[in-house]
């Protein structure tokens, strides 16, 4: 599983900024509520603005049950000065009991299959330059209440020339 920064204001501001004002009305109650709630959506890889990193790698012939309850470190560097808006994650399964190992990827860089990718937006934006790392940790837990959802929290930091970011935001993925 790799996860990446992000440039998306055009749709946060569409998916999450319409709730500051619909038809008049302030309901940045709901926008609270919305963030909270990881994306599953087609990513093109142009908006991507970091390097990928591989934070999870599971062996489906060997995982156990306790292994999908997880807290890992990240660091992914900007290969360009931008925005970031949200992290970005998604999968490469790789199969290799076959004679020539074939590989299927969620990547945004990578031809569309319907596993798309997921979108985690933050209050925040990150300005980033080229070469900038932001560093964190990524836990991911079975949903207390419902163990088919996913409890998923990123704490991030940055120090760079625009000034130092850090936050822990919490998602529940349904």
């Amino acid at each position: 599983m790799y996860i990446a920064g992000l440039e998306d204001a055009e749709y946060k501001e569409e998916k999450l900024g319409f709730w500051n004002d619909v038809y008049g009305f302030t309901m940045s109650t709901i926008h609270d509520v919305a963030i909270k709630e990881p994306l599953v959506d087609t990513v093109n890889g142009d908006v991507v603005v970091s390097d990928p990193y591989m934070f999870k790698e599971i062996d489906i012939y060997t995982v156990k049950k306790e292994d999908l309850a997880f807290e890992v470190p990240f660091a992914i560097k900007a290969h360009r000065d931008d925005y970031v808006h949200a992290f970005i994650c998604w999968f490469d399964t790789t199969f290799t009991s076959c004679h020539k190992h074939i590989t299927l990827s969620t990547s945004p860089h990578s031809k569309y299959t319907h596993w798309k990718q997921t979108i985690f937006y933050f209050p925040d934006t990150l300005p980033v330059k080229k070469g900038d790392t932001i560093t964190g940790s990524l836990s991911c837990k079975p949903n207390s209440r419902n163990p088919r959802d996913l409890d998923v929290e990123i704490e991030y930091s940055l120090e760079s020339a625009a000034g130092s970011f850090k936050d822990k935001c919490s998602y529940t993925m349904c």
